[in-house]
């Protein structure tokens, strides 16, 4: 996996929108990454929902949320548009992203196993560094923490 002080893999990627987004557009800000599985998932709604209400919080420290998945830009569309999320989604169909940042791995659920999406956060500085990761995130209170961490340790 992608480590603290590393810089973060460079990626473009089709996104929600009609719109393709390079990391690299984002540098002079801080970035929120995160990685899930599927959409329109209880958890992974739930997760998407929190970064929503928390939205605002992140806009004025200069951040911007950015939420990786599988999953085809028509099925982020519906998503983003049924609970009304204010940040773009990223498909990486071949997860190609999702290796690059480690977090394409060997799960296991009833006994079978398979490749998927290990629920991941990262924080990339405004140098593009990463500057903290949050692995196999629970999603309860996870977004006030990402929040929390770059009030107190990205602000200058």
């Amino acid at each position: 996996m992608t480590a603290v002080g590393q810089a973060a893999p460079a990626f473009t990627l089709q996104a929600s929108d009609n719109q393709t987004l390079s990391l690299s557009q984002f540098y002079g800000q801080n970035v929120v990454l995160y990685f899930y599985p599927k959409d329109q998932t209880p958890t992974c709604t739930t997760e998407a929902c929190d970064f929503r209400d928390f939205h605002s919080g992140f806009a004025e420290l200069n951040t911007v949320v950015l939420g990786i998945s599988p999953d085809s830009v028509k099925s982020h569309d519906k998503f983003i548009a049924k609970h009304e999320l204010p940040f773009p989604l990223l498909a990486d169909p071949d997860h190609q992203v999702a290796e690059a940042y480690g977090v394409w791995v060997l799960k296991k659920m009833y006994g079978r196993e398979y490749m998927g999406i290990e629920r991941t956060t990262f924080v990339i500085d405004k140098e593009g560094n990463i500057a903290k990761v949050w692995a196999k995130v629970k999603v309860k209170g996870h977004v006030q923490e990402v929040l929390q961490f770059i009030k107190e340790e990205l602000q200058s």
